[in-house]
């Protein structure tokens, strides 16, 4: 896939494309993107997807804070695994948003050469949103693009979108989530000191700082994770929370202990997949009666990851 990104679309070859933020680019986006592929295959095109790096939200309302599913790092390569030919980046700004939905698929055409556009089957863009599939069919005639409706994704089990997958996640249900994502959740980060209260109790954590303040933590509690350390694949626990037995304040930690591991990896990177919450975040009365959980809590994920 090329990404491209502040260089003139006049460079690329004619395409079939869809655009949209694409949020964790879950199944639904998958489905999506595959039939832009297919599109692009019968008519001897290249395939697009067309994005944003930033929420359009938050230029539209300054004050808007989003729990991204994915940052934009993390977006591009998940696309990358699509097999589209192209993603690319446009910066969403106001005058962005103040076209119409026929002078945007101008845009596309005489700017990124999309010889076809493909909708998906619930989306609108330009200023009027009261726009529909029949205006676009009908711009698109204008201009000479043909507009293609998408087939919906659909499935019996559940309601794939991003806001799902980020509610799920806010209830701590990761596995369906997962289910929704196709692949687990993750979280990227570097590893940063922590209260160091772990090792004296026989579980020693490395404690995570998320590299996007905008990126989604999933809920309080406890969590079965997979631990990615450059190209190596561990097992931990996680921890989510405010650490109420220990009374350490205000301050919200991720902290996981690495099953089978002891070494120093301050200020390396870390990637950690939800796997599934096992419990919520609990306030006992004792730390024995923590150190007693904790070891159930080894005994349950241990079964879980293995």
């Amino acid at each position: 896939m090329q990404l491209c990104s502040g260089i003139s679309g006049k460079e690329l070859l004619p395409s079939v494309a869809t655009i949209g933020f694409f949020d964790g680019v879950h199944r639904g986006h998958r489905f999506l993107i595959e039939q832009v592929c297919k599109a692009a295959a019968a008519r001897g095109l290249a395939s697009s997807v067309i994005t944003f790096p930033v929420h359009p939200r938050k230029v539209m309302q300054p004050g808007f804070h989003p729990e991204l599913l994915t940052t934009c790092d993390e977006k591009v390569a998940l696309l990358a695994g699509t097999g589209v030919d192209y993603c690319v980046m446009l910066d969403f700004t106001l005058d962005l948003a103040r076209l119409s939905a026929k002078q945007f698929m101008a845009a596309l055409k005489q700017d990124y050469q999309v010889q076809a556009l493909v909708i998906g089957y619930d989306h609108r863009f330009g200023h009027n949103r009261s726009e529909g599939f029949d205006d676009y069919v009908r711009y698109g005639r204008e201009l000479g693009m043909e507009v293609i409706l998408a087939q919906a994704y659909s499935t019996d089990a559940m309601t794939v979108s991003s806001s799902a997958v980020r509610r799920l996640l806010l209830e701590g249900n990761v596995s369906e989530a997962a289910d929704c994502l196709g692949y687990h959740f993750f979280l990227n980060g570097t590893v940063v000191n922590g209260y160091h209260v772990g090792r004296k109790i026989g579980f020693p954590t490395a404690n995570l700082c998320v590299n996007d303040s905008e990126k989604l933590v999933p809920a309080d509690g406890v969590y079965a994770v997979y631990v990615f350390l450059g190209e190596k694949k561990h097992t931990g626990m996680l921890s989510i929370g405010y650490r109420p037995t220990l009374n350490n304040g205000i301050d919200r930690s991720i902290e996981v202990h690495i099953f089978n591991f002891d070494a120093d990896i301050y200020d390396q990177p870390m990637r950690l997949s939800f796997v599934r919450r096992t419990r919520p975040e609990l306030k006992f009365d004792s730390i024995d009666e923590l150190i007693a959980q904790l070891h159930k809590d080894e005994a349950e994920i241990t079964a879980i990851l293995s």
